[in-house]
């Protein structure tokens, strides 16, 4: 048994900050909420100076698309998927994924982020590289139905639920996921529900991302995408739906009486002109909604709070509330939402008896001044370099800013190196 105190932190939990705190950790929970910091204990981290937060969760990610970064850039969706992504994809193997995968966990636990959803491929060995790194993670193997490998990487899927889920001290689950509506038609769909079914496992898909999307559905189906999953089962099995922008009044209806989790991803979503999700009145139905980073641009979830409000204001300048989605609300999203999008019933909360997933962010840069309000500060004045110690399952892999467990300059240069490959392969 191991424990540890974090001791005069300030202690972001039931939605306030409560500064001069203490917090124990014993193995991979949190145990008490001390008075004072004496006692014995096998690890002492003074929290001086720091806000203890729940770790941040990425709720939408395909990470080892990190080897596309500035790869191929201000383009649209389908511009952007038919022209660069998929042919470079095509050309991916387990080592090119495995290292990109590598170097994003990297990233996300440098910039707070204790747990992922990802949907991409050659997840065995994505699984690998969370198994190796101590992070948490929802992984799906990305479907596509209009493919010749459509009933392959179905079969890849179940395997990987079969191989992986509840391993990695439970830190690895696994659902299925077909892509969008557009890649995946009815009877592939209906497939991928039964085996989802038949192994009791949840469903991660994109779904109205684009206006182009929701247009051809509707011209193919005679009904909206939301509308479509729906009929085809896909949220009686549970749904994490990535994007939900172009939604209305009854696609919103559905996900919040399907208890649809959104994962929200601004950044991406402005990058590519796909428009800003409605997430004020998601959240006013009572919709779960967490936030993501998406594709190759970055994995930090930190700055994608200002993100979300910036994209929010563009959308509606003349009508927006910005007390819709406040600060708090937005912290909120960040953590406990974004660990509900993913399922999880005992992380996300700086709760007795909950997961150990912990950030401490350094408020002593000089855009944490004056110190007006720290969850304002957190929200639009904190960035990913304020991070300073990270716990994952009751593992301290961050201190000082330092990683403790990875050899960062080996993950660079094997990010590099499996870049290359894949750009050599293209030529």
């Amino acid at each position: 048994m191991t424990k540890t105190l974090l001791k005069n932190i300030a202690l972001y939990r039931n939605h306030i900050v409560e500064e001069g705190k203490n917090l124990v950790i014993t193995d991979d929970r949190i145990t008490a909420f001390p008075a004072t910091a004496d006692g014995d204990y096998d690890v002492v981290i003074d929290g001086k100076g720091m806000l203890a937060t729940p770790g941040f969760v990425n709720t939408h990610n395909h990470i080892a698309m990190t080897a596309f970064r500035s790869y191929a850039d201000d383009m649209r969706l389908m511009d952007w998927l038919e022209k660069k992504i998929w042919p470079a994809e095509a050309k991916l193997d387990g080592d090119i994924v495995y290292a990109q995968a590598r170097l994003g966990i990297a990233e996300m636990l440098r910039c707070g982020t204790t747990s992922f959803a990802d949907m991409y491929f050659f997840m065995d060995d994505v699984a690998r590289a969370v198994e190796e790194t101590g992070i948490r993670a929802a992984l799906s193997r990305g479907l596509t139905g209009i493919t010749p490998n459509a009933q392959a990487a179905l079969q890849e899927n179940k395997d990987l639920f079969r191989t992986w889920h509840r391993r990695g001290d439970g830190r690895i689950t696994v659902m299925f996921g077909p892509h969008a509506p557009y890649t995946c038609p009815t009877a592939y769909m209906r497939q991928v529900v039964a085996a989802a079914g038949e192994l009791g496992a949840e469903i991660h898909m994109h779904l109205s991302e684009t206006k182009g999307e929701v247009e051809t559905v509707r011209k193919e189906y005679g009904k909206s995408p939301i509308a479509w999953a729906d009929d085809l089962g896909v949220f009686d099995c549970g749904c994490l739906a990535a994007h939900c922008v172009w939604v209305d009044d009854d696609d919103i209806d559905i996900l919040a009486a399907k208890h649809v989790r959104v994962a929200h991803n601004p950044g991406s979503n402005l990058k590519l002109a796909s428009g800003v999700a409605p997430v004020p009145k998601l959240l006013e139905k009572g919709v779960i909604v967490g936030l993501g980073t998406d594709g190759a641009s970055s994995n930090n979830n930190l700055d994608i709070m200002e993100e979300m409000h910036l994209a929010a204001l563009i959308h509606k300048a003349d009508t927006f509330d910005p007390l819709v989605i406040p600060a708090e609300k937005a912290v909120h999203l960040l953590t406990e939402g974004g660990a509900k999008a993913l399922g999880y019933s005992d992380i996300g909360k700086l709760e007795v008896g909950w997961k150990a997933d912990i950030t401490l962010i350094d408020r002593e840069g000089l855009h944490w001044y004056p110190k007006n309000d720290t969850l304002s500060l957190l929200a639009y004045a904190a960035n990913s370099f304020d991070v300073d110690t990270v716990f994952v399952n009751g593992k301290l892999l961050l201190q000082n800013k330092e990683f403790t467990t990875l050899d960062i300059e080996k993950i660079k240069y094997e990010a590099e190196r499996s870049k290359e490959k894949m750009l050599s392969s293209l030529s």
